[in-house]
């Protein structure tokens, strides 16, 4: 080890130069990272034990304390940065003679468990696993003695969103330090604690904190790679807004004998409604929904270059006929979503009743592109809901009053997050992140316009005028946010390497 080490540095022992840096490949950095892959797994392994619910004071605080220390031990400054809610953690290094400052955005919280869905003992108890015969199994003590296997996972909650790549990160700061590299920047670490509850608090702390916070450049490091698995940057990430509907039948459920066919379903009433949103190719039929995106042919050209296999995906995700929004399934992501995802009225199954139902529920989220304004939707849904008839109430249920001069009564709530953001993919920091994953994998990587998922990094972009690309690197079957969430030990370790290789080449 020693040897390689001196022979790729050679005379340049403490500081990265523009020749070190195009030295950095996959074989060197695939070998730093399976020499290093058993000391990350270990920590990998420790922090995922930690609970880490944004809604549990008690997880937040055990969350701050270690990355606290982990992030101090490696030579870091670290600062809780306070606000309404859970803290924000700011980590820094400051490199000498840089001129450029890049801020890192990743977030320590993880969505909440239903343990009895998992299988195994715990969500917060790892558990190395191998698939055989399509069906996950504990990896054994003797086979964990011999060496990580690249298609082997570790299954806990965060394990892909987004404890896994902290580590990564962590992992890919002790090996620069290792190895004498640099970074011709300084270094920023914005770590967000509630994240996966919209990250309500974050506007007004990147307004409140913007010297601390001001960078030339922002990477996020957060969710899946491209379908294929292969090396992945993101240019953009969907905003989103929420909607709650419920509409209201007879002030209890009614005996379906005595007063089916005289008392109004509110279940059939709120189906009808939602289906009056959408023609059958799933395109949103509300006026104006869609207005002000123009795709261009440079635009589908760009889209064109992501390698999806349209069937394969339609396979992969278990369906035989796709949504017509777009023309494929790039371009599906370029428009604002409306999807319903969840109801609710009566009771099903062991629990079925013959009864009409008091009330349906509906619960919709809104995924926002940048071309489309938040506040804007809602209201067209909002005057949507209204053309069908309905009146809206002010309060969570109507008044004796409300019920005896409405037939079709509805309450309607609403919360809007954050919006979308988008770089150009031929942008500075667009060019370097490419670079640095080809000096990685020896590949150019997968360039996608636009994300699906929503990440809360516009109030970075908008408040701080930073531009923003995401490199997503764990497996895209991770179960993220369900039952039996899991990392890839192969993406774990790349993770490393793409990692490392983004602090190695010059930002220029």
């Amino acid at each position: 080890m020693k040897n390689l080490i001196f022979t790729i540095v050679g005379i340049f022992l403490f500081a990265v130069s523009p020749i070190f840096a195009q030295k950095i490949n996959y074989d060197i950095l695939s070998k730093w990272s399976w020499q290093k892959l058993p000391e990350a797994m270990d920590e990998l392994d420790e922090t995922l034990r930690i609970p880490n619910n944004a809604l549990v004071a008690s997880d937040v605080s055990n969350t701050v304390n270690w990355t606290t220390k982990s992030f101090e031990k490696r030579g870091f400054s670290v600062e809780v940065l306070t606000t309404d809610g859970p803290p924000l953690l700011l980590a820094e290094r400051k490199i000498k003679k840089s001129k450029a400052t890049v801020l890192f955005y990743l977030h320590l919280d993880g969505q909440a468990v239903d343990s009895s869905k998992w299988d195994q003992e715990s969500p917060y108890i790892p558990v190395i696993k191998k698939q055989l015969d399509g069906k996950w199994h504990a990896v054994n003590e003797d086979e964990l003695a011999k060496g990580y296997n690249d298609e082997w996972r570790i299954f806990a909650r965060s394990s892909s969103d987004d404890t896994g790549p902290v580590v990564m990160f962590l992992a890919a700061i002790d090996l620069i330090d290792a190895h004498k590299i640099k970074p011709n920047y300084n270094i920023k670490m914005i770590m967000d604690l509630e994240e996966e509850n919209g990250s309500p608090n974050l506007p007004r702390a990147v307004t409140k904190f913007a010297d601390k916070l001001n960078a030339d450049q922002l990477v996020i490091f957060d969710g899946p790679r491209h379908i294929s698995n292969k090396p992945t940057l993101s240019f953009g990430a969907r905003g989103i807004a929420t909607l709650s509907l419920t509409v209201f039948g007879p002030r209890n459920p009614l005996h379906s004998g005595h007063y089916g066919n005289y008392a109004p379903n509110p279940a059939l009433r709120l189906s009808k409604l939602l289906a009056s949103m959408k023609d059958n190719n799933g395109k949103v039929i509300i006026k104006g929904y869609y207005d002000g995106i123009s795709l261009t042919d440079s635009d589908r050209q760009e889209m064109g270059m992501v390698p999806d296999d349209e069937a394969d995906i339609q396979q992969k995700i278990g369906i035989g006929e796709a949504d017509k929004v777009g023309n494929n399934y790039q371009e599906s992501l370029q428009y604002p979503s409306l999807n319903i995802r969840g109801l609710g009225s009566g009771w099903i199954g062991d629990e079925s009743r013959t009864i009409v139902p008091a009330t349906a529920t509906t619960e919709i989220d809104i995924r926002l592109v940048p071309e489309s304004d938040g506040p804007r939707l809602i209201e067209l849904v909002r005057q949507h809901v209204l053309a069908q008839g309905f009146y809206i109430i002010d309060g969570i249920s109507p008044t004796e009053a409300e019920r005896s001069q409405y037939g079709k009564m509805v309450s309607f709530t609403s919360v809007y997050s954050y919006p979308a953001f988008r770089t150009p993919i031929n942008s500075t920091i667009g060019n370097w992140l490419s670079k640095s994953l080809y000096n990685a994998f020896g590949e150019d990587p997968i360039k996608i316009r636009i994300m699906g998922g929503s990440i809360p990094i516009s109030p970075f972009v908008s408040t701080l005028n930073t531009p923003a690309v995401v490199v997503p690197v764990v497996n895209p079957d991770n179960n993220q946010h369900s039952p039996n969430e899991n990392l890839r030990i192969g993406n774990f370790r790349e993770g490393i390497m793409a990692f490392t290789a983004i602090l190695a080449t010059p930002l220029k």
